[in-house]
């Protein structure tokens, strides 16, 4: 049984690819293969008028030699030359005959053995350069039995032409000579200037992608280790920027899983905390349920609100330890009067001594809305906006919190207002980021987040309008819920 070498299924079963990739198919050896491939296609572009021309001045060469021959023969008497000094003259010129044409009279100089026909007749004076191409690879490929008639006037013959009837094997030969010399030259060539091509596109581009492939590898394998961040050079260059681009989003990246350990572990803490938060929180529901017994009219105007307040606190607690995660339920939407649901956010911040609260809403506006994550989201922005006017404690300063309503279409759009100070630009900068966005020192930043995140579930949005010295602006916008084609048919069918 034959032996077969086993081969590399990872692509076929959805394994990843090699982290390393080989030399062979690296970009190196793809940089010089490719290299000697361009320089070898020049050389070639170059090598068809060469040819060309070689085998144009060979020609020309042997037509000057019999002119020089011509010349003793015409001067002299042909008829002196024995047969055997004809033979050792054309043999020299590599030619079958010799020709002389002066006035329109032709003489025959010189002749060995005169060739039944003439495959191809070539007129040195008058033969262009893409002739010459074409004449050049038709000898180079096809030539080597062909008999060539060459002629044209020689140096300052004046009207005088010179004939040479000749086989073109000698001319084949030299040409396949020059050819070779010329692909051993062009081969050097190439090698020559890939390996300088390569050495300095390595140096440039090639090492500098290395390193960043290698620091990504890196980095992938530790990203929580700073180590792992590379250094970007000091270079103006494509390579810099990516170096640069490279290094803010790994340290982006080295920060965002520092802030999602942390959150991670705060959220552990929350769920242990919760647990006996809960308990805590049952004991003063039926502390609470006891005070509305109390005939007292303060206690029976307060312990309402209160219980309110309880029953909220051990849902959020509950809703967090049944859910395991920062994450929010979908809402449950309701038509609700939104002044009583800021009625219940202003009785919630009563204890703020000194801040004005102004219920602005329409007695009878009603919005389409979860009335528990629309109540966060209004007390998460009133206790922001009370916070940072707190920090006045010059008494001539107006410090009121407006909440106010407007309806536009199916969208209700709650506006926040204060007298605060303003936000800070860097503030602003991350405004609805978790424990980034915070406006105050100690502060977690994250009361815009969870808001933002509770309008997004009802399809809107919390937007900063504006915010300068004595005047801050916040707009939560809530659209109602589409209709559903198939309900409205159904509530309009007759019965």
């Amino acid at each position: 049984m034959s032996e077969t070498a086993p081969t590399d299924n990872r692509a076929e079963h959805g394994a990843p690819p090699a982290r390393k990739v080989p030399l062979a198919r690296g970009l190196s050896t793809k940089l010089l293969l490719l290299t000697i491939a361009f320089v070898l296609m020049v050389e070639v572009l170059f090598f068809l008028p060469a040819i060309g021309t070689f085998r144009l001045n060979w020609l020309k060469e042997r037509l000057s030699t019999a002119a020089a021959v011509s010349i003793v023969l015409v001067q002299g008497d042909p008829g002196s030359l024995s047969r055997a000094a004809q033979d050792n003259v054309l043999m020299a010129i590599g030619a079958k005959a010799i020709a002389v044409r002066d006035g329109g009279i032709s003489r025959l100089l010189a002749v060995a053995a005169m060739p039944p026909k003439v495959d191809e007749h070539i007129d040195i004076a008058n033969t262009g350069r893409l002739a010459q191409m074409e004449g050049a690879l038709d000898t180079l490929f096809f030539g080597g039995q062909r008999m060539l008639r060459v002629y044209g006037p020689v140096g300052d013959s004046g009207d005088k032409e010179f004939e040479l009837v000749m086989p073109d094997y000698h001319l084949r030969s030299a040409m396949l000579a020059y050819s070779r010399n010329i692909a051993v030259v062009s081969l050097l060539i190439s090698l020559f200037s890939a390996m300088l091509v390569y050495i300095a596109i390595d140096r440039i581009m090639i090492g500098p992608v290395r390193a960043m492939t290698r620091s990504m590898l890196a980095f992938s394998d530790a990203p929580d280790d700073p180590a792992r961040i590379i250094e970007p050079a000091a270079r103006s260059d494509e390579i810099g920027v990516a170096e640069r681009e490279l290094s803010q989003m790994q340290e982006r990246l080295h920060k965002m899983l520092a802030e999602q350990k942390r959150l991670a572990d705060l959220g552990l803490a929350v769920s242990k905390i919760n647990h006996d938060m809960r308990n805590i929180l049952a004991s003063a529901q039926l502390i609470s349920d006891r005070l509305q017994q109390v005939k007292d009219p303060t206690v029976q105007a307060f312990a309402p609100k209160l219980l309110r307040t309880l029953d909220r606190a051990v849902a959020y607690s509950e809703g967090v330890l049944a859910y395991g995660r920062t994450q929010e339920p979908p809402p449950a939407r309701r038509r609700l009067r939104l002044r009583l649901l800021v009625d219940e956010v202003q009785g919630l911040l009563d204890s703020q001594q000194g801040i004005e609260f102004v219920n602005a809403v329409e007695p009878g506006f009603e919005i389409d809305a979860d009335a528990d994550q629309l109540f966060r989201v209004l007390t998460n922005l009133s206790r922001n906006a009370v916070q940072a006017m707190a920090g006045d404690t010059e008494s001539a300063v107006v410090r009121r919190l407006t909440i106010s309503a407007e309806r536009a279409g199916s969208v209700c759009r709650i506006l926040v207002t204060d007298t605060g100070p303003g936000l800070p630009p860097k503030a602003r900068e991350n405004l609805f980021a978790a424990f980034r966005g915070s406006a105050r020192s100690g502060g977690t930043g994250l009361g815009l987040a969870i808001a933002q995140e509770l309008a997004r579930a009802h399809g809107g949005g919390v937007e900063l309008v504006e915010s300068v010295g004595g005047r801050t602006v916040f707009s939560v916008t809530i659209p109602d819920q589409p209709v559903r084609l198939d309900h409205a048919r159904g509530l309009r069918r007759p019965a």
